[in-house]
C-alpha cells in the first residue's frame, strides 16, 4: 500500500512539475481543471447525485468558473473560502452536523472547490515557484503527519471522524512545516531582503495554513462518513479519489492565496 501510494505521488507531482514550468499560464489553466473536475464528481456522488448529474454539475462549476475567470470577479470567493474555512467548518465539525441535504451540500462543494483552482492558477500568473512554495506547505504537513502519526501515534484527534489522525502526527507536521518555513527564508534571504523581518509572518502564515489543511482533511473525511465510503473514488492507487488528494488545499491555498495576493482586500474587511 505505502509503495502503491509513493509511486502514485511521484507520478502526479512529475505531471504537475511539468506542467508547471512547461505550460503557459493558459495551458496551466486547463490542466487545472482536472483536480477542479474530479473534485466536483466525486462531492457529487458524495452528496447523493447520480453518475449523470454528478456529471452535469461537473460541467456547470467548470463553466462558472471560466466565467468568472474572465470576468476577473474571483476574488470574493477567496472570502468566501475564508469565511467557510475559519468560522463555518469548524463549528460544523464540532458539532458534528449531519447536513445530507442535497440542496446544501451541491452548493457547498463549489465553494469548497472553485477557489482552490483560482488559487492555482492565479499564484501561477506570479510565477511557478510560487505554487511550490504554498502546495509545498501541504506536501510537507500531510507527509510529517502521516509518518510521525505512524511511529508514535497515541493520542487520536478525531476518532468519530477521522480514526486515523493523532496528535502526534499534527506535533510532527507542525515541527515539519516550521522547519520548512526557516529554511524558505533561508534561501529568500539575500542582500535585499531581509529575512528576519519576515520570520513571524511566514510562520503565522505556515502554521495558519497547516491548520487549515487539517480542517480540510477532517471534512472530507466527516462528508465520506456521512456518505458512508471509505475514499471519495479510486481513480489514484494508493490515495483514494482525487478529494482524498486535494482536501487539504481546498482550504489552505485559497486562504494563503488570499493573504499573500490581496492583502487590500483583507485591510478593506478589517
Amino acid at each position: 500500500m505505502l509503495a502503491q501510494r509513493i509511486l502514485t505521488a511521484i507520478v502526479l507531482l512529475g505531471g504537475l512539475l511539468l506542467g508547471l514550468f512547461r505550460l503557459n499560464e493558459t495551458g496551466w489553466a486547463i490542466l487545472m481543471l482536472l483536480p477542479l473536475g474530479g473534485g466536483l464528481l466525486e462531492w457529487g456522488k458524495l452528496s447523493g447525485l447520480s453518475i449523470r448529474m454528478s456529471m452535469l454539475y461537473t460541467l456547470l462549476g467548470i463553466a462558472l468558473n471560466g466565467l468568472f475567470y474572465y470576468s476577473h470577479e474571483f476574488v470574493w470567493l477567496y472570502v468566501c473560502a475564508a469565511l467557510l474555512w475559519l468560522l463555518i467548518v469548524p463549528v460544523w465539525l464540532v458539532s458534528a452536523w449531519r447536513m445530507k441535504s442535497v440542496w446544501i451540500n451541491v452548493p457547498l462543494g463549489y465553494f469548497v472547490l472553485a477557489p482552490m483552482w483560482f488559487a492555482l492558477v492565479e499564484l501561477r500568473a506570479h510565477g511557478p515557484w510560487w505554487v511550490l512554495l504554498m502546495m509545498g506547505v501541504v506536501w510537507v504537513a500531510d507527509s510529517a503527519a502521516y509518518f510521525s502519526g505512524r511511529l508514535f501515534g497515541r493520542h487520536k484527534l478525531a476518532p468519530d471522524i477521522s480514526p486515523g489522525k493523532s496528535w502526534e502526527g499534527v506535533l510532527g507536521a507542525l515541527f515539519a512545516v516550521m522547519v520548512y518555513g526557516g529554511l524558505v527564508l533561508y534561501v529568500l534571504s539575500g542582500p535585499a531582503f531581509s529575512p528576519v523581518a519576515w520570520v513571524l509572518p511566514v510562520m503565522l502564515l505556515v502554521v495558519l495554513m497547516l491548520y487549515l489543511s487539517i480542517l480540510g482533511d477532517l471534512f472530507e473525511s466527516w462528508m465520506k462518513r456521512l456518505a458512508q465510503v471509505k475514499d471519495s473514488g479510486n481513480l489514484l492507487p494508493g490515495h483514494g479519489g482525487m478529494l482524498d488528494r486535494v482536501d487539504a488545499l481546498t482550504s489552505s491555498l485559497p486562504v494563503g492565496t488570499l493573504i499573500l495576493l490581496h492583502p487590500d482586500v483583507l485591510r478593506h474587511i478589517f
